[in-house]
């Protein structure tokens, strides 16, 4: 039996799929856009998430803390229990696959009625598939529906998309040279998954990340609307401008917020670049 890394089960979710939903967030990203709205999804392990301005220095964290003097933290959770502040929350725990459906599953009539379900998110669900495929079987007749940067072995891809009722497909930028600069990956097998995924014909939403100065110019959008172009399942493209609260949470996962660009430049949504292509477009 796989085991997953989760860091959120987020109920009420209303922007991930039809109805009302739950969302479970995978721990672990392999890409690393500047951009990122989970930091706290980045890393493949569970990690200590502190917010500094809530400590009252009460030393409950010290009293209870495992660690030798100079050993780094293990990330066990024991001075999240105790702080009275609430300023240290364990972020990533592992389940096992029974253990969350049957947790997820609480709500299963709720789901059915009002034609809801529950989503995948991260970090990365792809990069845990071996959890994810275990994980689906689990859960149905619910809806599922994946959010994913389509980053992985074109059969993984398919395996996990097989499952899907609905699935958020990315597309951070259409260059390869860019995006590889951008996020440290190449695109060519997410390109790959996009095209099986256009032919497949299963139900899925284009995303796509305006940046300001980064993503949100006319060509990369045009070149976009290119790749989606065509026959396919796909709904809708969705643009999605960068907006200011993105860098609140690194400073929690002990990270830097340096995203290489000007937070505060318009950003630039060119739907009609989608629309001349017969493709509908909203900017969300």
């Amino acid at each position: 039996m796989s085991r997953g890394l989760i860091f959120e089960v987020r109920e009420f979710c209303l922007h991930d799929g039809p109805g009302i939903r739950t969302t479970v967030f995978f721990k672990g990203c392999p890409l690393r856009c500047p951009w990122c709205h989970n930091p706290e999804g980045l890393s493949f392990a569970p990690q200590l998430l502190i917010a500094p301005q809530s400590c009252i220095h009460c030393d409950a964290c010290k009293r209870v803390c495992p660690r030798q003097p100079g050993e780094p933290c293990r990330a066990c959770g024991a001075c999240s229990k105790v702080c009275p502040q609430g300023c240290r929350r364990l972020c990533g725990v592992w389940r096992e696959p029974a253990e969350l459906a049957a947790e997820l599953l609480r709500d299963r009539d709720f789901f059915l009625n009002n034609g809801g379900g529950i989503s995948f998110s991260g970090g990365e669900p792809l990069a845990q598939a071996d959890f994810l495929l275990e994980l689906c079987p689990l859960l149905k007749p619910v809806h599922l529906a994946i959010e994913t940067s389509g980053y992985a072995p074109l059969a993984t891809y398919q395996r996990v998309v097989e499952h899907m009722d609905l699935v958020f497909q990315d597309l951070k930028h259409a260059d390869p040279a860019e995006h590889r600069r951008l996020t440290g990956v190449d695109n060519a097998p997410i390109l790959r998954n996009l095209a099986w995924l256009k032919e497949s014909g299963h139900a899925f939403i284009a995303r796509i990340p305006l940046i300001p100065g980064v993503t949100d110019s006319e060509d990369n959008q045009r070149r976009c609307a290119d790749l989606l172009s065509g026959p396919s399942g796909m709904l809708r493209v969705e643009l999605l401008p960068y907006h200011l609260g993105a860098g609140s949470k690194y400073a929690m996962a002990g990270l830097k917020y340096q995203p290489g660009f000007d937070e505060h430049a318009a950003v630039l949504p060119r739907p009609d670049l989608f629309q001349d292509r017969g493709l509908q477009c909203v900017v969300m």
